[in-house]
């Protein structure tokens, strides 16, 4: 019986070779606005990877008034078509076909960004998120508006692209004036539904009348903004919208529910972890059945069996799968050829979308190439037989697992010692939370990879500096990856009476009474230690010394954890530091001061949590150093060029010693498996 994913389907005039999707996003890879190389690479890599459409510039400007919030590429301009060519030459040689989407960013866009020119919308509104106020549009902003589409799509059919996509998508320009929630206009743009859908319209009629009946225009648009008091688009609406732009000619529909006003309700669009999978899907089908031309849909389908059921079911044409190709644009390959167990999958952990923000890019938490596909390559070449090296890895954290994974790719034999009866280290740690039980994906992916290739997997085996001659008597790289431990040192007086999050998360130590939560860190870990709190202790309060709560936590996730503190009136403070614990009357007395500041405050509780990152414990790299050939140093222009380390440091050195993740530093875990894996690379 025939895969109903990798059935062929017929968009108008263009077959795709299978029903995978990767949907239109804004990944922030654009350089000085254009689709350059890193921009065309990360592309073609999805359509090296089998996926059938691609569709670049999720947000692409159609105007230079329309200022770019995180990145977007600005197609409005004439030295994008070049661009735009050698991109679809490289996705059609790999057999996808490319199109992209194009919006006017409406009043969703940043007032202090880019040129500075100010944002408009249909009514002047304010959105929340990038938080500009914006000017009314009039109608010869309007006209203007609509050529500037219309010029952008002759454009990108002239830079060989297969389609257009309009976003009238929530908060963008067009869905300012068909959603009731913005638009106040009373002129022939606002009131009825007819006026509203007035300028959408205008512009769909203007992009195909320059880009003809044969070229591509579909629209991405909410048909349910789920807004509680039916204040946005409701479905009865958009299906008569949609019908007036399927007699204007759109040629398919991407299906979306929800609002993107805040972070909160984007969430719900773009679900992290701890949400539920699809969530929109049936929906989606159901406006399927409503519309007369084809359908894409992209709302966490993160695994193949759901897209199939998708595609089977016929609640989709076509199942958008954005994040589940970042963390590996193989999956249709792999799934065609038998191998769907082997795919890296995504985790929702949304470092993705809230890298454009936190990090000026879009990232994989775990797939380190993704985005950086000119300097690293997506696949493991393995290393010619003759240069096949034996391996030690120590500590089976994601870098560990990680460094063991590559080596073995690249033919090394490989043993990985992990001191404790599971693999994972912090990882393994951060998931005991229910919040983000997803993560062990990281872990089991990686666990298993490491199977397949061989590696010796060695669980409850401390290495001792003892052992460490017979352990590396025949060896040739040694890579330690140990992690690091809970560093309490904040260097003030007191902080030995503290007790460390590692505690709190893994249940190893129950608190009760009264808390303080010292975040001096700003990710995940404090957060997670209060949520393990609200079911033991009294009250809880959380502090920092940073301006902002968890400054490392993306909005995606962090709307989720504020919700909760709210919901057990969890106190915040910031710009708070802790200067002393002392012990007061049976209790702890916490001195806070704001940096510059005379006055401190006091506060008495049964218990301080700190969160101050990790620190290596360095006994083995020290014990390992006199036997090395390369004094544990990596030299970071081989690194950065992907070349052998030097191996000259020490010449009575038997092995090659190699630190990883946070055996070097407290990081993140995108940071310890960049590590291992562009190390290991040229190993």
């Amino acid at each position: 019986m025939s895969d109903p994913l990798f059935t062929p389907f017929k968009l108008k005039n263009l077959v795709l070779r299978n029903r995978i999707v990767s949907t239109s996003h804004e990944p922030a890879y654009s350089e000085d606005g254009l689709p350059k190389d890193r921009y065309r690479m990360y592309h073609r890599e999805k359509a090296r990877g089998g996926v059938a459409l691609t569709m670049i510039g999720g947000s692409a400007l159609v105007s230079p008034d329309s200022m770019p919030p995180f990145g977007n590429l600005q197609l409005w301009r004439d030295e994008a078509e070049p661009l735009l060519r050698a991109l679809a030459d490289d996705v059609h040689e790999q057999g996808a076909a490319v199109m992209t989407q194009l919006t006017h960013m409406g009043h969703r866009t940043d007032n202090y960004t880019h040129d500075w020119i100010p944002a408009l919308s249909a009514s002047g509104t304010r959105e929340p998120a990038h938080r500009s106020f914006s000017r009314i549009a009039d109608v010869r902003d309007l006209e203007r508006i609509a050529r500037d589409f219309a010029d952008t799509a002759a454009r990108c059919k002239a830079g060989g692209l297969d389609g257009v996509e309009i976003s009238a998508y929530t908060g963008h320009l067009l869905d300012s004036f068909l959603s009731p929630r913005h638009n106040h206009r009373t002129d022939e743009y606002g009131g009825s539904l007819e006026n509203r859908m007035r300028f959408p319209l205008q512009v769909i009629n203007a992009v195909r009348e320059a880009v003809g009946d044969d070229f591509i225009v579909g629209v991405r648009m909410s048909f349910d903004e789920m807004l509680p008091d039916n204040s946005g688009m409701v479905p009865a609406d958009a299906l008569q919208i949609a019908a007036a732009m399927q007699d204007a000619g759109v040629d398919f529909f991407s299906v979306n529910r929800g609002n993107a006003d805040t972070d909160w309700e984007l969430a719900k669009v773009i679900p992290p972890m701890f949400t539920p999978a699809n969530p929109h899907l049936e929906f989606a089908g159901w406006v399927k059945k409503q519309l007369s031309v084809p359908v894409m849909h992209s709302s966490r389908i993160a695994d193949v069996a759901t897209a199939r059921y998708a595609i089977s079911e016929g609640l989709l044409d076509m199942v958008g799968m954005v994040r589940a190709l970042m963390a590996d644009p193989d999956l249709p390959n792999k799934t065609q050829e038998g191998h769907a167990d082997r795919i890296r999958p995504c985790v929702g952990a949304s470092v993705c979308i809230d890298g454009i923000y936190t990090h000026g890019s879009a990232m994989c938490i775990h797939n380190p190439a993704t985005g950086r596909e000119t300097q690293l390559p997506q696949r493991v070449t393995p290393a010619p037989a003759e240069q096949h090296k034996r391996c030690v890895v120590i500590g089976g954290g994601p870098a560990g697992l990680e460094a063991a994974r590559v080596l073995a790719e690249r033919g090394h034999s490989v043993t990985l010692y992990e001191a404790g009866d599971r693999f994972g280290g912090q990882v393994a740690l951060a998931a005991v939370s229910e919040r983000r039980r997803d993560l062990i994906g990281i872990v089991d992916w990686r666990y298993d990879e490491c199977k397949r290739l061989g590696v010796e997997l060695k669980r409850n085996h401390y290495v001792d500096p003892s052992e460490l001659d017979s352990l590396t008597a025949s060896v040739d790289v040694v890579i330690l990856a140990t992690g690091g431990l809970p560093n309490p040192d904040l260097g003030i007086p007191g902080a030995e009476l503290a007790v460390d999050t590692w505690d709190i998360i893994s249940g190893s130590r129950k608190v009760g009474g009264d808390v303080l939560v010292y975040d001096d860190l700003g990710g995940h870990q404090a957060m997670d230690a209060v949520e393990a709190l609200i079911r033991t202790a009294g009250t809880v309060e959380y502090v920092t010394p940073e301006r902002s709560v968890a400054v490392d936590v993306g909005a995606s996730p962090a709307g989720q954890y504020f919700a909760l503190f709210a919901d057990h009136d969890v106190a915040t403070g910031v710009l708070h530091r802790l200067v002393s614990i002392e012990k007061h009357d049976g209790r702890l007395l916490a001195r806070l001061q704001v940096e510059g500041a005379k006055a401190a405050t006091e506060r008495v509780v049964d218990t301080v949590v700190v969160e101050h990152g990790t620190e290596p414990d360095n006994e083995l790299y020290e014990a390992l150093l006199p036997g090395s050939v390369n004094l544990g140093q990596i030299a970071i222009r081989e690194l950065l060029a992907r070349s052998p380390q030097p191996a000259t440091a020490n010449p009575d050195g038997r092995y090659a010693l190699y630190r990883v993740g946070d055996a070097v530093a407290s990081r993140n875990i995108h940071a310890a498996i960049l590590d291992a894996y562009r190390l290991c690379l040229a190993i």
